[in-house]
C-alpha cells in the first residue's frame, strides 16, 4: 500500500498534511539522512583546510562537487542509503558508505578514509539533529508564531477602546477593555520569545567519549578542541558543548522544548478565553458558504478552530515535556534511548504548527459583538462599587467599603438609578457626588 493522506496512521501525515508538509524538509527520515551527509561533507572539507593533515593536496575544485551530495540530495539517494543500512544495520555507517561510493565515482578513492575520520555516530547525529531543529525553528516555527502575534496586535488596535466586563473567579469584576485583554497574550508570548532567543542550538562533536581520543592519537599536534569549535560554528552555526560523554547532554534542547511548551500553554489559555467569549456571545464568527457547524443543529457555528488548536497544543506539549525530561538522562557514557525518542522531535513541532494554523484561521473569523458586550456591562452596575468606595476613602469618608458592601449585597437590583440614589444619601459635597455619578461600567476601565 502506498502512503497517502487517506491511509496514513498519523494525522500529521494524513488529515493535516497540507499544514505539516513543510516540516518534511527538516524532520523526515530522508531529511535526517541529508543533514548527516551535510555534516560528513563539511567535516571532510574542514579537515582538508587544516594544513597539518595529509589532505592539503586534495583538489579544491572538487569541494563544490562534494557539496552537491547534500544540496542535490534526492529521494533516490535516501533509498540508496536505506538499502546500505539493510546490510550494515547501522544508519550512520550507511551514510559513510554512501559517501565513499560517491568518492569512488569522483575519482577520490585515496581520500576515502578521512570520511568520518575519528568520529562516532553521535558526532554526526548530535550535529545533524540540532542543525535540522535550528533550520525548522528559524524557517518554519518562528515565522508562524510571529504571524499569530501580528494578528493579535492588529486585534489589540481594533478592539482597544471596547469596554469589557472582566470576570475574576467567574464573577463580574472591575471592567477592562477587549484590546487590553488581547494584549496580555501578546506580551506573554513576546517575553517567552525573548527567552527563546537566548537558548543556543548546541552540538556535540568530540569522538567516541567526548575526549577526541582517536583524533589526538593520530595527530597529537593539532588543537582538536579549537578545530571542533570552529567547525561547528562556521559550518553549521551551532555552539559546541565542551565537556560531554558520547552524546550531547541535551540540556539546551530541553530548555528550548520547555520554552515552546510555555508558549503553547499561553496559546491554550488564549484559545480557552476566546472559546468562552464565543459562548458568551461576545464574539460571533464569519460564516463560509457551504460549511456546516453541526450535523444535527443547522444554526450552530462552533468555535472549532480554537478547540482544534487547544487539542493539538496539548498533544505537542505532552511530547515536548516527555522529550525534555527524558533526553538529558543517559546511563554512564551513553545508552541508545535518546536515539529512538529523538526521531519523534518533528511530531510536537507538527502538532504545534497545526494548532497555529487553526488559531490564525479562528482569529480571522472573529466578529466582535459590541452590543452584547455593552449589554452585559449595563447589567452589572455593581462593579462601580469599587470606584465609589475608593474615592470615598480618598475623601476620608467613614467605613466606605462597608457602606458599599451593604448596598451591593442587600439590594436585589443594582443599576444606574439605584447607584445614583445611594450617592444622594452620602454626606459629601455636591462636586464629589457629581464625580461619583459620572462613573459607569463602560468608562470605569482604568488606563
Amino acid at each position: 500500500m502506498n502512503l497517502t493522506p487517506l491511509n496514513a496512521v498519523s494525522p500529521i501525515d494524513g488529515r493535516y498534511i497540507s499544514k505539516t508538509s513543510s516540516l518534511q524538509e527538516y524532520f523526515s527520515e530522508s531529511a535526517l539522512m541529508k543533514f548527516r551527509v551535510q555534516v560528513e561533507i563539511e567535516y571532510f572539507i574542514a579537515l582538508c583546510n587544516s594544513s597539518i593533515l595529509h589532505l592539503n593536496h586534495f583538489p579544491a575544485d572538487k569541494f563544490s562537487e562534494l557539496k552537491k551530495l547534500y544540496t542535490n540530495f534526492s529521494e533516490k539517494d535516501a533509498q540508496r542509503i536505506k538499502d546500505i543500512e539493510s546490510i550494515t544495520n547501522h544508519d550512520v555507517k550507511a551514510v559513510e558508505y554512501f559517501i565513499k561510493d560517491e568518492f569512488n565515482k569522483l575519482g577520490l578513492q585515496e581520500f576515502k578514509e578521512f570520511i568520518h575520520f575519528g568520529l562516532t555516530s553521535q558526532d554526526i547525529n548530535n550535529t545533524a539533529v540540532p542543525y535540522s531543529i535550528k533550520e525548522a525553528v528559524e524557517k518554519i516555527y518562528l515565522p508562524k508564531v510571529n504571524e499569530v502575534v501580528e494578528l493579535l496586535k492588529l486585534r489589540v488596535e481594533q478592539w482597544n477602546e471596547i469596554p469589557l466586563l472582566a470576570r475574576t473567579h467567574g464573577q463580574a469584576a472591575s471592567p477592562t477593555r477587549m484590546g487590553k485583554e488581547i494584549k496580555v497574550f501578546v506580551e506573554r508570548i513576546e517575553k517567552q520569545l525573548e527567552l527563546f532567543n537566548t537558548i543556543p542550538f548546541s552540538a556535540k562533536f568530540g569522538g567516541a567519549t567526548g575526549n577526541f581520543n582517536a583524533h589526538h592519537v593520530a595527530f597529537p599536534e593539532i588543537d582538536w578542541v579549537s578545530f571542533a569549535n570552529n567547525f561547528t560554528k562556521e559550518a553549521l552555526d551551532l555552539k559546541r558543548q565542551q565537556t560531554t560523554t558520547q552524546i550531547e547532554h541535551y540540556d539546551n534542547l530541553a530548555a528550548l522544548m520547555d520554552n515552546i511548551s510555555r508558549i503553547n500553554n499561553i496559546l491554550i489559555d488564549f484559545s480557552r478565553d476566546i472559546w468562552t467569549y464565543v459562548s458568551m456571545d461576545y464574539f460571533k464568527q464569519k460564516i463560509k458558504k457551504g460549511e456546516v457547524g453541526s450535523s444535527a443543529m443547522p444554526h450552530k457555528v462552533n468555535p472549532i478552530d480554537f478547540e482544534n488548536a487547544e487539542g493539538n497544543l496539548g498533544i505537542a506539549n505532552a511530547i515536548f515535556t516527555f522529550l525534555s525530561s527524558k533526553l538529558p538522562i543517559s546511563r554512564l557514557q551513553r545508552d541508545l534511548t535518546d536515539s529512538t525518542v529523538l526521531r519523534n522531535i518533528g511530531v510536537p513541532f507538527a502538532h504545534t504548527i497545526i494548532a497555529i494554523a487553526s488559531l490564525n484561521k479562528g482569529i480571522n473569523k472573529l466578529l466582535i459583538n459590541e452590543a452584547n458586550i455593552a449589554a452585559d456591562l449595563e447589567k452589572n452596575w455593581a462593579v462601580v462599587a469599587e470606584a465609589i468606595q475608593t474615592i470615598l476613602r480618598r475623601e476620608g469618608y467613614p467605613n466606605p467599603y462597608e457602606a458599599l458592601k451593604e448596598l451591593t449585597r442587600t439590594n436585589s437590583v443594582i443599576n444606574a438609578k439605584s447607584i445614583a440614589s445611594f450617592i444622594n444619601t452620602l454626606n459629601i459635597n455636591d462636586s464629589i457626588k457629581k464625580e461619583l455619578k459620572a462613573i459607569s461600567p463602560s468608562n470605569y476601565t482604568g488606563i
